[in-house]
């Protein structure tokens, strides 16, 4: 059923365990996994890794993860010397 969630499978006292979600205004959200993603065209994208970074900028090339891409970017050769005397 859309926009329904499964936290795993259910302690011995029955209860139901939630999904810790972090937010990060400057990066990703970050959801306790395994984790599926149901994305606009239907198809799902699954980690099974304890923790799945998901992106909310929309720059990643892996979307729905994050791969960094909101990071700034710092240049990384050497800045051109002066030449004048």
């Amino acid at each position: 059923m859309p926009g329904t969630s499964d936290p795993g499978p259910c302690p011995a006292d029955g209860v139901q365990r939630a999904r810790r979600v972090s937010l990060d205004p400057q990066g990703p959200v970050l959801i306790k996994g395994p984790v599926e993603i149901v994305l606009d065209d239907g198809t799902i994208a699954r980690s099974d890794r304890f923790t799945a970074a998901i992106c909310t900028c929309r720059r990643s090339r892996t979307y729905p993860w994050c791969d960094t891409s909101h990071r700034p970017r710092e240049r990384t050769s050497p800045q051109p010397e002066d030449r004048n005397p």
